[in-house]
């Protein structure tokens, strides 16, 4: 059996910067915060797997960084689909005084952010929305989009916890750690920022079942109905949803909990709910189809 020759940055023979208080460099320390980045208009995407899903999801790569020193194998094997963005090639000290990884693969990217279309309602299609409102922890975020991507869900909506807000909510999509936690499943799906009342509203006008995610709900989730146009809705570990959009749901549902803690990480509970809708809709599907051909409904 071969052995693989070991990755040689030799060819890019680059001009690289070296400095760590080169003005780039500094650039892309300071957006790693928000207000830089909303300044600027735009996102700071670290990682080969998330570059390559911002790719293939249409995301459009402004200027790119990278340090072949520092490639891992998935970032080799992305390089050639990148290498035409003339990148910028930094040293492996002003490298790693940008990222905000504790192991860098030797990528990064500025791009611009996505902004994603709702999907279509036309029709009757049996679709499945994620609502995530008040979310602060990048980590909860990504890891639920991340499970949103493996449901196959239809849209997240992202919105905030004040109902009456006119603009979208606290929740920062291009933080760099929840496209990290996501593992670029943000750029893989459409992932709708809203203010909350315009996501209430177009929900209800597009006719979807509120399902709310709430401890102190009768129902049990795996008991509940979660085919048909369903929004399930989930609000932060701390506050939980707002009065109006429990009180507002069509249906409440809770997660039993035997032991002493009260609650799961929101990001648990949420896996746990979708995939039971995935389940429901997987034999629902099954049923139609076996009815469809003749067999027992």
């Amino acid at each position: 059996m071969s052995v693989p020759e070991p990755f040689n940055p030799a060819p890019f023979k680059p001009e690289a910067i070296h400095s760590v208080q080169n003005p780039q460099v500094k650039r892309l320390v300071r957006l790693k915060n928000r207000r830089e980045r909303d300044a600027e208009g735009v996102w700071l995407i670290e990682g080969a797997r998330e570059l390559g899903r911002a790719q293939g999801g249409g995301v459009r790569l402004l200027q790119l960084f990278a340090c072949p020193e520092l490639f891992s194998g998935e970032a080799t094997e992305l390089w050639p689909a990148l290498e035409g963005l003339n990148p910028t090639f930094l040293s492996r000290p002003a490298f790693e005084k940008a990222s905000h990884r504790e192991n860098p693969d030797g990528l990064m990217a500025l791009a611009e952010p996505p902004s994603p279309a709702l999907p279509d309602v036309s029709g009757t299609r049996p679709l499945l929305v994620l609502v995530l409102m008040g979310l602060e922890k990048p980590g909860n975020l990504g890891a639920l989009l991340r499970t949103a991507d493996g449901v196959g869900v239809d849209a997240v909506l992202v919105v905030g916890s004040d109902v009456a807000q006119t603009s979208p909510g606290e929740t920062d999509l291009g933080n760099p750690g929840v496209i990290r936690a996501s593992q670029g499943s943000v750029f893989t799906q459409p992932v709708v920022s809203l203010p909350a009342a315009e996501a209430l509203a177009w929900l209800r006008r597009s006719g979807f079942q509120l399902v709310a995610c709430t401890p102190e709900a009768g129902a049990v989730y795996w008991d509940a109905p979660l085919t048909g146009r369903v929004a399930l809705c989930l609000g932060s570990e701390h506050d939980g949803l707002p009065a109006l959009w429990r009180e507002g749901a069509d249906l409440r549902v809770s997660i039993p909990m035997a032991g002493q803690a009260d609650s799961l990480n929101v990001s648990v509970a949420g896996a746990l709910v979708l995939y039971e809708a995935r389940r429901q809709r997987a034999a629902q599907a099954g049923a139609v189809s076996t009815n469809a051909a003749g067999g027992p409904a």
